[in-house]
This record gives structure tokens, sequence and C-alpha cells, in this order.
């Protein structure tokens, strides 16, 4: 089992969902332990954001991440609209 790390980035995106949107953290954080049960299981990223992975939450947003093998981390990227991520 992995563990999962934040970038300073998206510790401010979830503070700002906790106030706007707190039904979501939840869906959010079970997604998370999903990844980190096996982080492999998700869409790898091709182009500029090659070696990184997504995962769909909800329809309309995207959270992505990086897998740390050394380390045995998930490092969490970015989470925002998917129109926003590509």
């Amino acid at each position: 089992m992995y563990s999962f790390d934040t970038k300073p980035n998206i510790d401010k995106i979830f503070l700002k969902l906790q106030k706007k949107n707190p039904k979501q953290l939840p869906i959010i954080f079970k997604k998370i332990e999903q990844i980190c049960e096996n982080p492999y299981h998700f869409k790898p990223l091709r182009g500029d954001m090659k070696g990184s992975r997504r995962v769909h939450i909800d329809k309309s947003f995207v959270l992505v991440y990086e897998i740390n093998e050394e380390k045995k981390i998930i490092e969490i990227l970015d989470y925002d609209y998917h129109d926003k991520i590509y």
C-alpha cells in the first residue's frame, strides 16, 4: 500500500472545497484511498503530462497524480475541472 502527499497548491484547493462544497471532499479522499491501493489502475497521461496519471471524480473533475515507486508515495499534483486540467 502506498501513502500520499499533496503539493501546496492542492492543500489550498482542498481548503476552498471544504468551504464551497464540503460533500465533495469525502469523495475525493475515497478516490485517493483507491489510488493508494492500486495506483496503476487509473489512466496514464501522454504528451506534456507524461509520467502522470488521472482519475475522474464525479463527471466534471479530474485528479492528477504521480507515483514515486522508490518511496511508495502517490503525489497529488492537481485537481480541477476536466477542461482546465487539459
